[in-house]
């Protein structure tokens, strides 16, 4: 499959760093997430956060934290709703060659390396290892210099060894450069993030990019792998998601919620994309500690 260019996004380390390190105590709801990508590495932890994973073609919710390593140049959407009033977010973003063009090729270097390779696909580490390492990367922002080169290793050492992990993008995810295809994929996201849970017409959507719905079709089946009306009801199970953990809807009350007007047909998809009935996904929730 071949995915066509999202934004371009320029990534500066502070003066005199070769890593960059953010971290936000609370969300800071004024970043519009957009469709984009860079070359560096990503490696997210979230602290009681929430919020949408658009990554590649993976598309998920998570609720209470997650510990992400996005791989360079793999398109991603920023989160929505993305941290609770008392979470925190560390976001640490390094080009594959900080440390110079052969560092990684060593021997006792081979382990990191594969990693490297496997976060091209997305990587979401299970919670083992989230409370293994949650801690040393939020440290890293108070950290500078060689310390934090060396915390920085050691993290990524420690991912390395997990077998605590998912590949997102398991199928493989792949993108050619097409700066053209950039506004429109975003515009159709954007549009489709706001309003999914609203009869979304193709004539309403192709109208957004200025295309033709047979062309909007064509186009957009080539540049994501899937139909539009697809995407659509992913990100509608995905709310689904949500709200079966977070309310107190009934399920019936939760698919009309999300934009389906017919029950069975929202069981039937919730099925496939989650591999499980939204009643056993919602019991199986309150069983399970993050």
């Amino acid at each position: 499959m071949i995915i066509r260019k999202p934004t371009l996004e320029k990534i500066s380390p502070g003066f005199g760093s070769s890593i960059k390190v953010i971290k936000h105590e609370a969300y800071m709801g004024e970043k519009k997430p957009f469709w984009h990508f860079h070359p560096e590495l990503e490696l997210v932890y979230v602290n009681k956060g929430k919020g949408k994973r658009h990554i590649g073609n993976h598309l998920s919710y998570f609720n209470n934290s997650q510990l992400l390593l996005i791989g360079a140049n793999l398109p991603h959407n920023g989160f929505t709703d993305r941290l609770t009033i008392n979470g925190s977010e560390t976001v640490v973003q390094f080009r594959p060659e900080f440390l110079g063009t052969h560092f990684f090729d060593v021997p006792e270097m081979e382990g990191i390396s594969n990693l490297f390779e496997r976060a091209k696909s997305g990587i979401l580490f299970g919670v083992k290892t989230k409370k293994k390492m949650g801690q040393k990367i939020e440290k890293l922002s108070e950290k500078e210099g060689f310390k934090k080169i060396l915390i920085l290793l050691e993290i990524l050492h420690g991912l390395a060894k997990s077998k605590d992990y998912t590949i997102l993008n398991a199928d493989g995810f792949a993108f050619e450069t097409e700066p053209q295809d950039s506004a429109k994929i975003d515009i159709i996201f954007k549009h489709v993030n706001e309003n999914f849970t609203q009869h979304i017409t193709l004539d309403e959507i192709a109208d957004k990019v200025s295309m033709t719905v047979p062309a909007f079709c064509r186009y957009f089946k080539k540049v994501t792998g899937k139909t539009f009306t697809k995407l659509v009801n992913e990100y509608r199970v995905v709310h689904a998601t949500k709200l079966l953990s977070e309310s107190q809807l009934s399920i019936t009350d939760v698919s009309f919620e999300c934009g389906f007007n017919n029950f069975s047909h929202f069981n039937k998809l919730f099925k496939e994309f989650t591999g499980k009935s939204a009643s056993k996904y919602r019991s199986e929730l309150k069983l399970m500690v993050q």
